[in-house]
């Protein structure tokens, strides 16, 4: 018997406005995978070889495409997957502090470089109070104070990760506290590389378990309320998504590290799921204009992507032209060292979005920030 992994998957169908239930079963000896339909009980696909499902895909919560459907894994299918994939994996939450979050791209890339995978982000900037809030164990503490006050100073950039280990894993990354210590200690760690002191130490990461629930929970919350609000500024900006496969492909950090280097200011980020209406809609100015549109949407709603506000002056001409032509191979003949040549695949898979339009940059922007995030 080949090894296989086991889960229970739901799809929203959308033409007769059901969630379908089904066994999803992956054979990693050939990349293969195998459905089953629980409420008919029998046979949906046989299997079959699917190359776009990979290993570290597999967690319960994320969000799979397979042969163009999007199927959300709620839970384990056997107790051997339960064991085998499950134990180990945790999740924690991970805060760039304001005095780092112009290298957001260094530490998505430390981060990957750790066996870890970013499954949620949001760029936000908490008010004293809330500040107050999420440190409220060290209310008594002397540093209590200039902590708040440095933490609501700027924006900060609030994820989740997950992976083996996540929160020790994310601590040593981490390094020690005290940025001095680290940089004697743990030079390549990344308060060794960013941080200045105690307080400005370029991070944050959750203790223990317990912290991570509690700390996910004020950021992302699972049930009411919304959470601590976006950066979006809506001025003098463009739109910019950095497309699921090169988030799968852990290109995120080297993007956004590009973006940066070249003089773009990220003033909102965030990671968003698209379901299929949404991505249709936002794309809607490509339907009938470019063949590709329907592999675009696809592909924007195969997985988790992340949304930019990019602002500098001329914004969506500027970094249009940074981009490159939206097909890479064109791109690394013509304009090799813009993001198109460097990351994309082919004209869907072309690692980047942009605003092609100069007047559709902030309704872009509104579209995730206002509408999808409200």
């Amino acid at each position: 018997m080949d090894e296989r992994f086991a889960f229970l998957a739901e799809w929203y169908d959308p033409s007769a406005a059901l969630l379908r239930r089904y066994q999803l079963l992956y054979y990693p000896k050939d990349g293969s995978v195998e459905m089953f339909d629980m409420k008919n009980q029998r046979t949906f696909l046989r299997r079959t070889k699917f190359d776009e499902l990979h290993p570290e895909d597999l967690f319960v919560g994320n969000r799979v495409n397979i042969f163009s459907r999007q199927l959300n894994l709620t839970g384990y299918g056997d107790q051997y997957t339960a064991n085998k994939l499950g134990s180990k994996k945790e999740r924690t939450l991970a805060m760039i502090k304001p005095d780092a979050v112009t290298k957001v791209g260094n530490i998505i890339q430390m981060i990957y470089d750790a066996n870890l995978i970013v499954t949620k982000a949001k760029m936000t900037k908490l008010t004293w109070k809330q500040a107050a809030d999420f440190y409220m164990e060290h209310q008594s503490k002397s540093f209590f104070n200039n902590l708040v006050q440095f933490v609501s100073s700027g924006p900060v950039v609030a994820m989740e990760l997950m992976g083996n280990e996540a929160v020790t894993t994310w601590r040593k990354v981490l390094g020690p506290t005290d940025s001095g210590v680290a940089q004697k200690d743990a030079a390549n760690s990344l308060r060794g590389q960013f941080g200045t002191d105690g307080t400005k130490n370029a991070g944050h990461g959750s203790d223990s378990l317990a912290s991570a629930a509690r700390e996910l929970e004020f950021f992302f919350p699972s049930t009411t309320g919304h959470g601590p609000s976006n950066t979006a500024k809506y001025s003098d900006c463009t739109c910019s998504i950095i497309k699921p496969h090169a988030i799968s492909e852990a290109l995120t950090g080297k993007i956004l590290k590009s973006i940066i280097e070249n003089g773009f200011e990220i003033s909102a980020l965030q990671m968003f799921n698209m379901d299929r209406v949404n991505a249709e809609e936002f794309l809607e100015v490509y339907k009938g204009v470019v063949a590709e549109y329907t592999n675009m949407v696809d592909e924007l709603c195969s997985g988790p992507c992340m949304a930019l506000e990019i602002h500098a002056t001329d914004a969506p001409r500027t970094f249009r032209e940074f981009c490159g032509p939206a097909d890479p191979e064109i791109a690394r003949h013509l304009r090799p060292a813009t993001l198109r040549a460097l990351y994309g695949k082919n004209k869907v898979q072309n690692a980047i979005h942009c605003t092609d339009l100069p007047e559709d940059g902030i309704l872009e922007v509104q579209y995730f920030f206002k509408i999808l995030d409200g």
